[in-house]
């Protein structure tokens, strides 16, 4: 993955103020980011954090109340979705939400319905998924929920997008295939690909960004290299507690580091 340097002045992907309401809750208030090129920027946070919504709005699915989304410098705030994955920005969303009566081959042709010119094709997918070529034609509702996440996030690669939006790509899968999953992001990345993922699994998050974002109750609470906050720092911008804990970047924290992560801690 793509480290910050100085040189990297321009982002390719930048919020700016973003508030966003659903109905008389506010779901996001003055939310800020910026995403550059070949970055893995994870949004880490609890259930109802507003996490879904951001990638959401950015996708276009969402119309913000307030602020503004730029991509490679122009203003896509009133974009419609399909122009905004025309342009390059295409998300991978929570649930998968394939269609369950069409086969594997078929949902990856929707995928391709508004693809860029670009590197990714069906073929290319079967390569990065190969168990996927031998069951081309089986529906996706016979699917485990392991081989429908690889399918979903197929169909977005073969729309050729400069930023990929992944979702909670782990929620509802096991350790085993989450981590099958995330071994295949370099192979990704190496096609040129930019990153903005939302991840349940804060230790999955930290193992793989660049750069990481705490959303508590549509607020940012922490955002940074993983490198350079600690653990407690992680843990106490989750929770929303009174300042962040000392500790010395890259410390262990048996919430955060050891399989378990602070959704699992609360309950």
């Amino acid at each position: 993955m793509s480290e910050r340097t100085d040189n990297d002045s321009t982002p390719l992907l930048e919020v700016r103020d973003l508030t966003v309401h659903h109905g008389q809750l506010r779901a996001l208030d003055r939310v800020s980011l910026r995403v550059f090129p070949g970055e893995v920027y994870a949004i880490i946070g609890a259930n109802g954090a507003g996490k879904s919504t951001l990638l959401r709005t950015i996708a276009g699915l969402h119309q913000p109340t307030d602020g503004a989304i730029l991509y490679d410098g122009k203003n896509m705030t009133r974009v419609r979705p399909e122009r905004r994955a025309i342009a390059g920005i295409v998300m991978v969303p929570e649930g998968r939400r394939l269609f369950g009566s069409l086969t594997v081959e078929e949902n990856l042709q929707v995928g391709a319905t508004y693809a860029r010119k670009g590197p990714w094709t069906i073929e290319r997918v079967y390569e990065l998924f190969g168990w996927m070529r031998d069951r081309r034609t089986q529906r996706t509702a016979q699917l485990s929920g392991g081989e429908q996440q690889s399918v979903a996030i197929g169909r977005a690669l073969v729309a050729n997008p400069r930023v990929l939006l992944l979702d909670e790509l782990s929620l509802g899968l096991a350790p085993v295939v989450v981590q099958r999953i995330y071994a295949m992001l370099p192979q990704i990345l190496a096609t040129g690909l930019t990153v903005l993922l939302v991840e349940q699994d804060v230790s999955q998050a930290l193992r793989v960004a660049s750069h990481i974002q705490c959303l508590l109750e549509g607020h940012t609470t922490l955002e940074g290299r993983p490198s350079d906050v600690t653990a407690a720092q992680v843990e106490a911008a989750y929770f929303g507690l009174a300042g962040a804990a000392a500790g010395s970047p890259g410390e262990e924290s048996e919430a955060l580091w050891h399989g378990s992560t602070p959704s699992s801690r609360a309950s």
